[in-house]
């Protein structure tokens, strides 16, 4: 399996209501330290039964989602989390 393959297998098995950092993400898939080779997948990604609004920075702020973040807000705010003014991630 390729790296892409298994990046994008790692985050359909994220939980709804749960959320992974690109880090964690890239560990997973077999290459730690990639983490920006996962955010530029979730970046051009468009199947919609990849949950990338799961996937977020380690700092705790949402990063990207195709150049929406508001609808990277609402997903998650409809997943129990809170989104700060400053787009930092919090568990409601």
């Amino acid at each position: 399996m390729s790296f892409s393959e298994n990046v994008l297998r790692a985050v359909r098995q994220i939980p709804k209501g749960e959320v992974r950092t690109y880090g964690e993400i890239a560990e997973v898939a077999g290459s730690p330290g990639a983490a920006r080779a996962v955010g530029s997948l979730m970046k051009h990604n468009r199947d919609l039964n990849i949950p990338c609004h799961r996937v977020i920075c380690s700092s705790g702020k949402i990063g990207g989602y195709n150049g929406n973040l508001g609808k990277k807000k609402d997903l998650l705010e409809a997943e129990g989390f809170i989104v700060t003014a400053k787009n930092m991630l919090k568990k409601s």
